[in-house]
């Protein structure tokens, strides 16, 4: 057991105690403070949370496990033991894996096609769905799936409803993971298919996730450095024009549009003026955008490679801008994981893509709150509250779920309890409704991938010195994330 003493709760200035049970379990991932093995006494701890805060689970809505298909590069095991590591309980997995969650049986030459057929799954998306009972786990993240817009992201023909729409539902028997949004991400919906897609879309009662960016050549921002390196160029129009026609789509159809990695100065003055107008519009951006621009391609090479690429400086700060003024709605990684292979090669060659679930929050701390852009209550929004809702779940409020002690002068909130006694107050707990991070804003860390839960290195963030740190994740009540520092103890 650990006592978690004078911890501020991040929406008021209020301190409390929280207790939690330590003894692990299939879902505990360690993180250096390490946990007791199932069923072993523990002794009771006390540690002093000054300088620690309580907020909601983050959650991500982008992000690439690569599983199936692709499993060198992250697995769904590792790549949810990453999103714990980073202080995340929910994430939204992108449809591009092998294959590609389209609804669709894969052919038997397919990539991933033999992990689908051994597992007795239809497709990828049932395969995901039944994940963590095929492979006899829990996963320490909750996740949902995106539904490709084309067929095999292939941009040809839209995907049909018929082939996807029955995992729209959560299932018991599925594990509740279902399918929650649409997506080509990794490319933009091709000109002729997008008003099916809107439409597909729009029956389902899904928002498209549009990957707002299209180009067929070129591999860093077109501008001085590019043609400094003699390295072909991706013009900011590619970024521009999508988000032009998709908003003229969203204008005609009404169908909501959320665009991914936005990295341009004038995408955001054009989604800027589309939210004026009351278009339902929302839009994300990710850490590598606020923090890096393309001269940094000099120093960190195919590690600063990604799609869409680093933009120029003034297209940084015009980032910084859109955050401050709420233009941006929240904050995604775009994890992206590959492997060290095939980031060592010709930058030419390299895959785009960096991975970013565990220095999402120092990073984005470092650039924005160190920076003054935002507060810390604001970032939390950005990288908590708002992708929370977005996905379509509340964040949690701690505050029906905290006791006055006659024995503590602060009000505590004993999850260990909740979980033994669920019913509180009155009422049923559900602690699958509690999901919690515990931040240490102030702390200052240096980025070393060789402790990384994720199995890719694949950051131009090594070495990097940030302030703010996830150092526990709250998962149903449990604690599957441990990086609490034991500095001062009591109990046997």
């Amino acid at each position: 057991m650990i006592t978690i003493q004078s911890i501020r709760r991040w929406d008021s200035t209020e301190t409390i105690d929280l207790v939690l049970d330590v003894s692990g379990g299939p879902r505990h991932v360690d993180g250096g403070a390490g946990a007791a093995r199932p069923g072993e006494r523990t002794a009771t701890t006390v540690v002093d949370g000054t300088g620690y805060v309580l907020a909601p689970g983050l959650a991500d809505p982008h992000v690439h496990f690569r599983d199936p298909g692709q499993t060198r590069k992250e697995s769904m095991l590792s790549g949810s033991r990453a999103a714990a590591a980073g202080g995340y309980t929910r994430v939204l997995i992108m449809p591009n894996t092998q294959p590609p969650l389209d609804g669709r049986t894969p052919r038997p030459d397919e990539p991933g096609a033999d992990e689908i057929r051994d597992s007795h799954c239809h497709d990828a998306i049932e395969y995901l769905q039944r994940y963590e009972s095929l492979h006899d786990l829990r996963l320490p993240v909750h996740y949902d799936l995106a539904v490709c817009a084309s067929i095999g992201r292939a941009g040809h023909e839209a995907s049909r409803p018929e082939d996807w729409s029955r995992y729209m539902v959560p299932n018991v028997a599925a594990d509740r993971h279902p399918v929650t949004f649409m997506s080509d991400d990794g490319a933009a919906v091709t000109d002729g298919i997008l008003d099916q897609v809107l439409a597909n879309a729009s029956v389902a009662g899904l928002t498209l996730l549009e990957h707002c960016e299209h180009h067929d050549h070129g591999v860093m921002n077109e501008g001085a450095v590019s043609r400094r390196l003699g390295y072909p160029g991706v013009p900011e129009s590619t970024e521009r024009s999508i988000v032009w026609r998709d908003i003229q789509a969203c204008r005609r159809t009404g169908v909501p549009i959320h665009f991914q990695h936005v990295s341009t100065a004038s995408s955001f003055d054009l989604i800027r003026r589309a939210k004026a107008d009351g278009l339902p519009i929302t839009c994300e951006t990710a850490p590598h955008y606020l923090a890096l621009c393309d001269e940094d391609v000099e120093r960190y090479g195919a590690s600063a490679k990604m799609n869409p690429p680093l933009r120029s400086e003034h297209d940084r700060l015009a980032t910084l801008a859109a955050i401050a003024d709420g233009t941006v709605d929240m904050l995604a990684t775009d994890h992206a994981p590959h492997t060290e292979a095939e980031k060592r090669a010709d930058f030419l060659e390299a895959p785009n893509g960096v991975i970013g679930l565990e220095t999402a929050y120092g990073v984005c701390h470092h650039a924005l709150v160190d920076g003054g852009y935002i507060d810390d209550q604001r970032l939390i929004e950005l990288m908590a509250t708002a992708p929370t809702r977005f996905l379509g779940y509340e964040p949690t409020d701690v505050e029906p779920l905290l006791q006055t002690r006659p024995d503590c002068e602060r009000r505590v909130l004993d999850l260990h309890a909740l979980l033994e006694r669920p019913r509180r107050l009155g009422r049923v707990i559900d602690p699958a409704a509690v999901n919690l991070t515990i931040l240490a804003p102030q702390e200052h860390w240096t980025v070393d991938p060789n402790h990384f839960q994720s199995k890719a290195r694949n950051t131009p963030f090594a070495g990097w010195q940030v302030t703010g740190r996830p150092v526990a994740t709250i998962l149903d009540a449990q604690l599957v994330f441990n990086g609490i520092a034991q500095h001062s103890t009591q109990g046997a």
